[in-house]
């Protein structure tokens, strides 16, 4: 699997897309201190820090959450002083490069009202996060079947000029009749309508999701890790003149 390689000025958002996110077209959804933010806590489960090998950012990030609290961050394999690494998960970031998009007829669009069930099929299936007012980060699209909501997906993370497609999920009773395939598509016309790019992630071990997105358009942009940390003590920072 080849990672491909995209004009730096265009993709550097992506290398920390949550501090891309959180400081730019989702900013009234965050919680900051200085060089460390979060989402609302009943938004999205994702922090971030302007710069992992910062020692101020990792001081900002523990008044953020404060003592013995965690954060589940990017891009860190070890943890700052004061800090440990509870657990990790190596993930893939794709990008969309020849996706067909389009409309789907059968598409719904989802709100508040619908959160019960997205929350039992997110359940269900394990997406990935998704938590009660994660619906307002961006367009959610489903499909019903007899009235009963089977598939599921929208749009999470939104770095200026990007916008990631997330929670994609089919109930297991509806799943090879390329559901997940058509709400992805739809979900990317819309992206694709405001001028924006589409980028997702996988966890780097779900291979058959993997080739899904690279058989529909999306390429291997780069692979990294999610880790949960927790706060474990002040750490010293030296202030400087």
């Amino acid at each position: 699997m080849s990672v491909i390689a995209l004009d730096a000025s265009s993709s550097s958002l992506l290398d920390n897309p949550a501090w891309a996110a959180l400081t730019g077209p989702h900013a009234a959804f965050a919680q900051r201190v200085g060089h460390a933010v979060r989402y609302q806590q009943d938004v999205a489960p994702f922090h971030a820090l302007s710069d992992e090998n910062d020692p101020r950012a990792w001081a900002d990030l523990a008044a953020l959450i404060g003592p013995g609290g965690t954060a589940a961050v990017r891009g860190v394999t070890e943890a700052a002083v004061g800090w440990e690494v509870v657990r990790t998960g190596h993930g893939v970031q794709l990008v969309d490069t020849a996706l067909r998009a389009e409309p789907d007829p059968e598409a719904v669009r989802l709100g508040p009202d619908d959160v019960p069930e997205i929350l039992d099929l997110v359940a269900r299936t394990e997406p990935g996060p998704y938590l009660p007012r994660t619906i307002e980060l961006g367009t959610y699209l489903g499909i019903r079947h007899q009235g009963r909501l089977i598939a599921l997906a929208g749009e999470r993370l939104h770095p200026p000029g990007w916008t990631e497609i997330s929670a994609v999920c089919t109930d297991p009773a509806h799943r090879g009749r390329g559901l997940a395939t058509r709400l992805v598509r739809a979900v990317a016309a819309g992206i694709r309508e405001r001028g924006e790019r589409p980028f997702l992630h996988a966890a780097a071990d779900n291979a058959n999701a993997i080739r899904l997105y690279e058989s529909i358009g999306f390429t291997l942009r780069s692979r990294t890790v999610f880790s949960l940390v927790r706060h474990t003590g002040a750490a010293a920072l030296e202030e400087t003149a």
